[in-house]
């Protein structure tokens, strides 16, 4: 009984899935369907054109004939084939036979209709449909014929009892299907056993096949019962029906209807009523507009705001209300009072004049900064400083010229943290520009002596090519003081190397050597080798950088001179730094490459006892690191004030040389010094030859008897400025970061 309900429920199910469309077709008028005068309904099925009865005009051809006996079911034409249902777009559903075998105990075949056959001349099966077989102990063929060929095929279902079969779906455990081919036709149907279900027979002793709808589900557990199904039991089967194309220019395609290709690749097509219309394409009076406005589903806020249209509708909204009138769109808002739209309009217009207001205020205020950075670049020395670049072959090439625009993009608009460093005559940012590291010197205040020191920098940089130089990368004249762009030195500088507690002992002999080489071989450069000649003025050991190598950078060029080649000294304004500076030229304010020599030495005297160059713990007389080394020196205390560092790992003949090359350097009178050249090419030799030699350390009588220049105690440390109207002295606030 189970099992009969299972098929049973596959009909009912079939069944309902057809009403929406038969619903559909019932709530068209009659006259909508049938050819005028013709009768439209056989029982409760519709009968559509090109479909019909009785009369030949009421039908299309004799394939559309529907056999209708005493007003009760129904049938194709000359077949006992029973309509469910018809459409007007190519879809005819009938009810077909099934193919069953079934057994007793005694191996008997109890009732049988094995081969059903569903004869079909214009009607092809359609793809919707699918070959189901039912049993444990079952297999099932589908025969039949796709145009001129024979078709066949078929399914095997097997279960050992009733717990393998499987509910879910409908794949081999007590039900299998298979997919129906377009075009199929006059299909034969055969069931079959493979044991005659003796291994079966108390939980499922037949085997079913048949086309049914893809509406079926094998979703029941009936665990398929002894029951055995009727042979009247007829499957809900879906068949495509098209009209005949006989190649004329006519259709059969009426009013407001299109004409489509015939589903599943049949030959012929069929018509559909255009979107927004319903009726039966195929009549005389073709389709008619629907009123969507009368539809509950219209997306209108209601039917009295919604106005119909041929194939479509509109909605709008009442008086006094705007919007679209769409329930899914804007739908109806009341509209403002009008002394509020004056308000807006009255807004709208002041934001507007606001808006060109600021347009001009922008672009007056863009001209201005503009025309601002234009007077700062000629305040800068920029018509200048281009005109004495462009005199210096390979400058241009060599400096770029930045806005400042791009460097406040790399210091993050000069950003107090990023200060790395301060000297007499500027301040120096970190930033990074185009992913490199930068230093950027900014001038500290503005004056024509700043300006005239900036472009001197700029000038003397330009001109000097030597690894042991800071690289000069560009300047900017935009803003209201220049800025220098140099390569950025991270290892800080020589003075903070040997001075700040804990360093100085990192600093081996070796490396103090090579520093003094590399520093010495940068202003021999400078004076000899250069394009120009260039007196530094400024020699320190906060001037002299140092990468992470230890290599030594020579930096701040600030107050350098150019010396024309036809001249040996230049009558110049004091300037230099207390410690550092050159006595003679102090007193006599004439300046030659021997004021960087004096300088130099003193750094030497730096590397070799890690002293200052001025030093308030020291004895008055001594607070000048050259007077406090040359009294050592006479008094034969030498190897008293050297450094520990120097001491322990330093050859005591190469650390004898440099202090007597110091000396040397440290003479008052200029002509008595060696050049840079000269102290280069020793230096050098100390480490290649001199290692070991026996050196006699010979005082220097001459200027042992000569008084130094003495630091006045007001001007410890402080960078000095000295010229016929004034006499300026800044703060010098060591760097602590490489520029």
């Amino acid at each position: 009984m189970c099992f009969l309900v299972l098929v049973v429920g596959i009909v009912q199910a079939c069944t309902f899935l057809l009403l929406p469309t038969t619903q559909a077709l019932d709530q068209l008028e009659a006259s909508q369907l049938a050819m005028p005068g013709c009768k439209s309904r056989c029982g409760s099925v519709n009968i559509p054109y090109p479909f019909g009865m009785d009369s030949p005009r009421c039908y299309l051809n004799e394939n559309f004939i529907i056999n209708c006996t005493n007003n009760s079911s129904p049938f194709l034409w000359n077949s006992n084939i029973p309509v469910t249902n018809i459409t007007t777009y190519g879809q005819l559903n009938v009810h077909t036979y099934h193919a069953a075998e079934c057994f007793n105990s005694s191996g008997r075949i109890e009732e049988l209709y094995k081969w059903p056959h569903l004869q079909l001349s214009k009607f092809k099966i359609s793809k919707t449909n699918k070959f189901t077989v039912i049993g444990c102990d079952s297999y099932g063929y589908l025969r039949g014929t796709r145009g001129d060929k024979n078709y066949s095929s078929g399914c095997i279902t097997t279960c050992y009892n009733s717990s393998f079969i499987d509910t879910s779906s409908c794949s081999g455990s007590g039900c299998c299907q298979m997919e129906i081919p377009d075009g199929l036709q006059n299909v034969n149907i055969q069931s079959y056993s493979f044991f005659n279900h003796n291994k079966t027979l108390d939980f499922n002793p037949c085997t079913y096949a048949f086309i049914v709808d893809d509406t079926f589900k094998f979703s029941t557990r009936s665990d398929l019962l002894k029951t055995i199904i009727p042979t009247s039991e007829k499957f809900p089967v879906a068949l495509n029906w098209a009209i005949d194309d006989d190649n004329s220019s006519s259709s059969l395609c009426k009013d407001n209807s299109f004409r489509e290709s015939a589903p599943d690749n049949m030959q012929g097509y069929i018509c559909r009523c255009n979107p927004g219309y319903q009726g039966n394409p195929y009549l005389p009076q073709g389709c008619q507009d629907i009123n969507e406005c009368k539809k509950p589903e219209n997306d209108c806020i209601d039917q009295y705001h919604c106005h119909n249209t041929p194939g479509s509708y509109t909605c709008f909204c009442p008086k006094g209300y705007h919007g679209d009138g769409k329930k899914q769109g804007q739908g109806c808002t009341a509209n403002e009072p009008k002394w509020r739209m004056a308000v807006v309009g009255v807004s709208v217009a002041i934001s507007a004049l606001l808006m060109v207001c600021s347009f001009f205020y922008c672009g007056i205020q863009k001209r201005n900064i503009n025309k601002r950075k234009e007077k700062f670049f000629i305040e800068n020395g920029g018509l200048v400083l281009k005109q004495l670049l462009s005199n210096i072959e390979g400058s241009m090439q060599r400096a770029k010229i930045f806005t400042e625009d791009e460097l406040k993009k790399a210091t993050n608009n000069f950003d107090k943290n990023e200060i790395i460093g301060q000297g007499g005559f500027g301040t120096v940012y970190k930033g990074t520009l185009d992913q490199t590291i930068i230093a950027i010197k900014m001038s500290k205040v503005i004056d024509p002596a700043q300006i005239d020191q900036f472009i001197n920098e700029m000038i003397v940089l330009s001109q000097i090519h030597h690894p042991n130089v800071v690289r000069l990368i560009g300047c900017c004249l935009e803003t209201p003081v220049p800025l220098l762009v140099y390569e950025f030195i991270r290892n800080k500088d020589l003075n903070y190397h040997l001075h700040d507690d804990g360093l100085a002992t990192r600093l081996s002999w070796k490396i103090r050597l090579r520093i003094a080489v590399e520093t010495a071989g940068a202003l021999a450069h400078m004076h000899s080798d250069a394009p120009i000649h260039i007196i530094h003025r400024d020699v320190k050991s906060s001037n002299i950088l140092l990468d992470d190598n230890f290599t030594a950078k020579v930096s701040d060029f600030g107050i350098s001179r150019l010396v024309p080649l036809d001249q040996t000294q230049l009558s110049t304004v004091v300037q230099g730094t207390w410690g550092y500076m050159d006595p003679e030229y102090f007193q006599s304010g004439l300046l030659n490459d021997k004021s960087d020599v004096y300088s130099f030495g003193v750094i030497l005297v730096e590397l070799l006892t890690g002293e200052k160059a001025v030093s308030t713990t020291r004895p008055a007389n001594d607070k000048s690191l050259a007077t406090f080394f040359t009294s050592a020196l006479k008094d034969d205390r030498l190897f008293r004030i050297i450094d520990q560092r120097v001491k322990k790992d330093g050859d005591l003949e190469q650390i004898k040389s440099v202090a007597e090359l110091a000396q040397r350097c440290l003479r008052y009178r200029g002509e008595k010094r060696p050049s840079m050249k000269q102290v280069t090419r020793e230096l050098q030799e100390m480490i290649t030859v001199n290692k070991g030699k026996h050196i006699e350390l010979v005082i220097d009588s001459y200027d042992a008897t000569h008084p130094l220049l003495p630091p006045p105690t007001d001007f410890l440390g402080t960078t000095l400025s000295i010229g016929p109207r004034s006499m300026r002295s800044q703060e010098m606030k060591q760097l602590v970061n490489g520029r």
